[in-house]
């Protein structure tokens, strides 16, 4: 690794490259500074990353031309180029991204921008909060630029030698704490519904927001639970230092959190420093289904957009528009259905828009995707309490979803099904 300054290390890039971006709170904030600095003497660039916790200026309009952007998983900040058509969107199961950069892979990079710590005695520098495909860009990209950075946390797992890191460019930041939003009356009535479904010895995954953090924090009262997951946030926290969360019956890494990224607080960040209970790996290991189903009692807990009656899961699109990515809920939802004792569970607030819209409706609305089929789908959880569709019927599933819909929706989500032909016809 040559230390450098940014712009030394961006002669690197040249017009038509295709860079890959470190994500989460990982993403290299200099090193996309150092970009947009030399961004008036290069076209065709492409961008590919999944949710990044930093400013995204190569995706603004002024920069069509110079910067296109493949989103692996859409996050709020290149939402808006995606749909305007200024970015790209591709649609992939989280376990199978690694692949896309590797030999032979669909997405062969020039570039991998990624944010390390600085290397130990032994020339190892840890890839901190972010694992997940990094490790992959890292190790197939032509040119290895990394922000090295004092601050990132040294996480147990893979690593990379100095000696793959073409450049390095010193920088001393905190990394971005994600803060999380106010917990709702929906999302703890929801968490209760849940907790109730797990047992003891447990092992979890969830992801990030209101949900999963209702969830963690009914879970209380559990023992020896384990966690293997594609990411954390500050919800587990808690439950790790009570010892709740302890992994003591864990089919597989004993009494260790597994993971591949993480979003939190400082005091997350610095939890995780050195800190032996914890092991991030990248995600064609963590979101490997057959390694999920490996794990006795999984938890799969995931969120969704919308439900159909016959159990269809719309997760990365609203109708045609394209709102997040397929992530990591399928290669879950499987894993957890395969393992001996395992709840694959979707769970969501019954309504969106403030009461305005059922989630749960007859149909999806047009041009939605389905992320989970019909086929895949175990348990469904609201605020107003969760089933079972697994081997059920069309009929059985059309009623089950009517009874955990809002209220003020079951009448006319009954009304739609019979005109849908799910209970048969009026009147027999």
């Amino acid at each position: 690794m040559k230390l450098v300054d940014p712009a030394q290390a961006l002669a690197a890039i040249h017009s038509g490259d295709r860079i890959y971006l470190h994500g989460g709170a990982a993403t290299p904030r200099a090193l996309i500074d150092a970009l947009m600095a030399r961004a008036e003497g290069i076209f065709d660039v492409e961008i590919v990353h999944l949710h990044t916790d930093a400013p995204a200026p190569y995706a603004a309009p002024e920069m069509e031309g110079h910067f296109r952007h493949n989103a692996l998983f859409i996050g709020p900040n290149v939402r808006r180029a995606v749909e305007e058509g200024r970015a790209d969107y591709t649609p992939v199961f989280l376990s199978e991204i690694p692949a896309l950069f590797a030999p032979g892979g669909v997405l062969p990079l020039d570039a991998a921008f990624i944010q390390v710590t600085p290397p130990d005695a032994n020339g190892n520098c840890s890839l901190g909060v972010s694992v997940d495909c990094a490790l992959s860009a890292a190790r197939h990209a032509r040119v290895v630029i990394a922000q090295v950075n004092a601050r990132m946390p040294r996480t147990i797992g893979p690593t990379l030698h100095e000696s793959d890191i073409d450049f390095g460019v010193e920088v001393t930041v905190d990394l971005p704490a994600y803060e999380a939003g106010e917990e709702t009356a929906e999302a703890r009535a929801i968490g209760r519904h849940v907790a109730a479904l797990i047992e003891d010895g447990a092992t979890l995954q969830m992801g990030i927001g209101a949900v999963p953090n209702a969830v963690l924090a009914e879970l209380a009262g559990h023992r020896d639970l384990g966690v293997h997951t594609e990411m954390f946030t500050d919800g587990l926290l808690p439950l790790i230092e009570s010892g709740v969360v302890n992994g003591a019956r864990k089919s597989v890494h004993q009494g260790v959190v597994v993971s591949a990224f993480v979003i939190g607080s400082q005091r997350l960040y610095d939890f995780l420093d050195g800190n032996p209970k914890v092991e991030l790996y990248p995600v064609d290991y963590t979101n490997n289904v057959d390694v999920i189903a490996a794990n006795r009692k999984m938890a799969a807990i995931n969120s969704a957009l919308g439900v159909d009656l016959t159990g269809q899961v719309a997760a990365d699109s609203i109708g045609p528009r394209f709102y997040s990515g397929i992530g990591g809920q399928v290669d879950f939802i499987r894993g957890a259905a395969r393992s001996e004792g395992g709840l694959p569970i979707i769970a969501l607030p019954s309504t969106a828009r403030d009461g305005a819209i059922s989630r749960i409706s007859a149909e999806l609305a047009p041009g939605s995707g389905v992320v989970t089929t019909r086929g895949d789908v175990h348990w469904v959880v609201t605020e107003f309490g969760a089933v079972n569709l697994h081997g059920r019927t069309i009929r059985d599933r059309a009623r089950m979803l009517i009874e955990i819909a809002h209220p003020s929706f079951r009448g006319q989500l009954e009304e739609e099904a019979f005109g849908l032909g799910y209970f048969g016809h009026h009147g027999h």
